[in-house]
């Protein structure tokens, strides 16, 4: 007997981009940032749209310095995260479509995060990419880079360390608590 016919490209495509919609909305400071995030297979792109509220120096004008480091950390937490669903969609541990706002994944905790500010970000969009340095099953260290125009033009980069969620622990949630909880 023949196996079942494979589900199309873009019905995967699009459960998984629904996926990491419902990851990013879940955490409300990404929203008022507007932060977004382009995904192209297992890549993820942050982008910072430039918005007025953003600017921390008129006079230059230049992006606020915390808004920086609110990207970048928000770029690694979010690699982090999708790495960990990814690879449980990947090996069928986790149907992405059971992933919703009140089934969302505990979020990697910030161990510390030092920022270099190399040059100020210019009043245009931002674009980040984190890469994961090292993954272990508690620890996680990662590196982030920012640009606008030109990728080899860094306005910043960051280096992280975060304590991952327990995956082990079957007790341990590894759902945001519903409002019955």
């Amino acid at each position: 007997m023949r196996g079942a016919k494979p589900e199309p490209v873009q019905v995967i495509k699009q459960r998984r981009d629904t996926a990491l919609r419902n990851l990013v909305e879940g955490i409300p400071y990404i929203n008022f940032l507007g932060i977004q995030f382009d995904r192209r297979g297992d890549e993820l792109t942050a982008v910072l749209p430039f918005q007025d509220k953003l600017i921390g120096n008129p006079f230059l004008p230049a992006i606020h310095g915390g808004v920086t480091s609110a990207f970048l950390e928000v770029t690694a937490v979010i690699e982090l995260s999708w790495s960990i669903l990814w690879e449980e969609m990947e090996q069928g541990t986790l149907d992405p479509r059971k992933l919703d706002a009140a089934h969302l994944p505990r979020l990697p905790k910030t161990i510390d995060f030092t920022v270099d500010y190399l040059r100020s970000g210019l009043p245009r969009d931002a674009y980040a990419r984190a890469r994961i340095n090292r993954s272990g099953r508690r620890y996680a260290s990662v590196h982030v880079e920012a640009w606008q125009d030109n990728r080899s033009r860094l306005f910043a980069q960051a280096t992280g360390h975060f304590l991952l969620p327990s995956r082990d622990d079957p007790t341990a949630p590894t759902t945001a608590p519903t409002p019955e909880a």
